[in-house]
């Protein structure tokens, strides 16, 4: 039975590192466009992750233009996803960041983990 679940488990997705909340990732991601594929990246704090086999999950949240903020959530084991890198660490207290929701500017900062 068990050989039959692990038959249809996506396989993991070597070019994802170990994720953690409050870091600053890039993630690039495949977009298809009719019959042209380019990578797309999407740059921002991860302020989740939800680790649970094939369906683990990330979400990584942005500002956008005129200060809106996007959240976008990826699959941990997606063949869409080019790679993630990760470009610095923070500093959290807890494990999920929706406080971040509320808060621009310099408020909206963590401090860097060395």
């Amino acid at each position: 039975m068990t050989d039959i679940l692990r038959s249809i488990e996506a396989p993991i997705n070597p070019n994802i590192p170990d994720l953690l909340p409050g870091d600053g990732v890039s993630v690039h991601v495949k977009i298809k466009e009719g019959n042209r594929e380019r990578i797309q990246e999407f740059k921002g704090i991860v302020l989740y992750t939800h680790n649970n086999g094939t369906n683990s999950t990330f979400t990584v949240r942005r500002l956008a233009s005129n200060g809106i903020g996007v959240e976008r959530t990826f699959l941990t084991r997606s063949p869409r996803i080019d790679k993630v890198v990760v470009e610095r660490h923070s500093k959290v207290r807890r494990g999920r960041l929706y406080f971040l929701r509320d808060r621009s500017g310099k408020s909206a900062r963590l401090k860097q983990k060395f």
